[in-house]
């Protein structure tokens, strides 16, 4: 293969580890340096940062050079405690045959059928939080409405009774939080705490399932308890894969459906055209996973010496995919930084690709074009109420706060 300029492994210009200032507010304009000046870029500890769409798309599709399999890595960052065992269990961070079996469970939940069942109650609920907005003049529109609507769905799926999730959303924080390169102490204690205390909330409501079972079509826990001989999960992987399926049922969707409401406060283009025109809203959303990919990044470990953009990787390597930045790649992408709801192919890797490609895909699009619907429609004229404020991490990107006046 004959490489392009730059196309070798070079020292990457900043740390994911220790981000540049501004980085949180603004990470593409690095994103956009890592990408042209290092797009192959080694760091001090050894692991490669990939920038690049194709480098990232062959990398998805080669999984027999790499691995999903986090032992390795995460055996130093957590030690042997409750998030080791969590996020080694849990089906994201596993290859075949494990994340198959476990991945074969929720595809035969998450089934289109299924998928439109919850979201007829996701229309009703949406307009519920919005009167309670409504009541009050605006607020914050995170925490009243764009966190609130995943979590409801995932707890519906769950079958967690509403009185028990008001702890959920600060469990799944905590967990994901110390997936941060350098989560420092706070973190990982803050991690193992909610690990452990999820854990044993879930054990209680396991129990009480396997007593009094729910529709294994609509009740993803049912379906993760029933098992065919070699399919059936052990506890431990019951309860740590429900934890994962929290975490990513509902993290992302609500930082989705944030940064949209960011968007469209902004962009008052935009905004009057999906009014004026709202059979819009499913590419405004695709565009918004692109734009502001809520998951910014990705790991694999190379198994076996082998090539990136004829680039030679040896086996034991730590692989960074950095998505946000391959998500505004020229190379992919025509005039990549303007937000065009319009765009179309649209194929940006805000879900991942190939095997590891989220399996909750089509429940989270219906969840945000259904939000971003309802809210249109009762607030046109909504505006910011003050300067938004974005979380303070590298792996995830997604507002804190969003206040809103009606």
């Amino acid at each position: 293969m004959e490489l392009a300029a730059g196309d070798a492994v070079t020292p990457a210009p900043w740390s994911l580890s220790k981000p540049p200032d501004g980085f949180f507010d603004d990470p593409f304009p690095f994103y956009c340096q890592l990408r042209e000046k290092a797009p192959i870029a080694q760091t001090p500890d050894g692991s490669v940062l990939l920038s690049r769409h194709a480098d990232l798309s062959a990398v998805y599709r080669d999984a027999v050079s790499f691995s999903s399999d986090k032992r390795v890595e995460f055996a130093p960052k957590y030690g042997d405690g409750p998030l080791y065992r969590h996020h080694t269990t849990s089906l994201v961070f596993n290859d075949d045959p494990y994340h198959g079996r476990v991945r074969r469970r929720l595809v035969g939940v998450l089934t289109p059928r299924a998928v439109a069942a919850l979201a007829e109650a996701v229309g009703p609920y949406c307009e519920a939080l919005l009167d309670r907005l409504a009541d009050r003049g605006g607020g914050d529109a995170v925490e009243g409405y764009a966190t609130a609507v995943p979590v409801r769905v995932i707890g519906d799926m769950l079958g967690v009774p509403e009185s028990d999730r008001g702890p959920l959303r600060g469990w799944s924080l905590a967990i994901l939080g110390a997936l941060e390169p350098q989560p420092g102490p706070a973190r990982l204690a803050a991690g193992d705490a909610a690990v452990s205390e999820f854990s044993t909330y879930l054990s209680d409501l396991i129990e009480a399932r396997r007593r009094s079972p729910g529709d294994p079509e609509r009740d993803l826990l049912t379906r993760l308890i029933a098992g065919e001989g070699a399919e059936e999960l052990t506890p431990a992987e019951l309860i740590h894969n429900a934890i994962f399926l929290l975490n990513a049922g509902h993290e992302t969707t609500s930082n989705l459906i944030g940064s949209a409401l960011y968007i469209l406060a902004t962009m008052p283009g935009v905004r009057r055209a999906l009014i004026a025109g709202p059979e819009a809203i499913p590419s405004f959303v695709e565009e918004v996973l692109r734009f502001e990919s809520p998951n910014q990044l990705g790991n694999r470990r190379a198994v076996r010496d082998t090539q990136v953009a004829g680039v030679a990787v040896a086996a034991g390597t730590q692989i960074t995919l950095v998505i946000g930045a391959a998500n505004r790649d020229p190379a992919a992408f025509a005039e990549p930084e303007a937000f065009d709801f319009r765009r179309s192919p649209n194929r940006h890797l805000a879900f991942g690709a190939r095997a590891h490609q989220c399996a909750g895909l089509s429940l989270a699009r219906i969840e945000a074009r259904i939000a971003i619907g309802a809210w249109l429609r009762r607030f046109p004229a909504f505006a910011l109420a003050k300067r938004p404020a974005w979380q303070r991490r590298v792996r995830f990107r997604g507002l804190t706060a969003l206040e809103v006046a009606l």
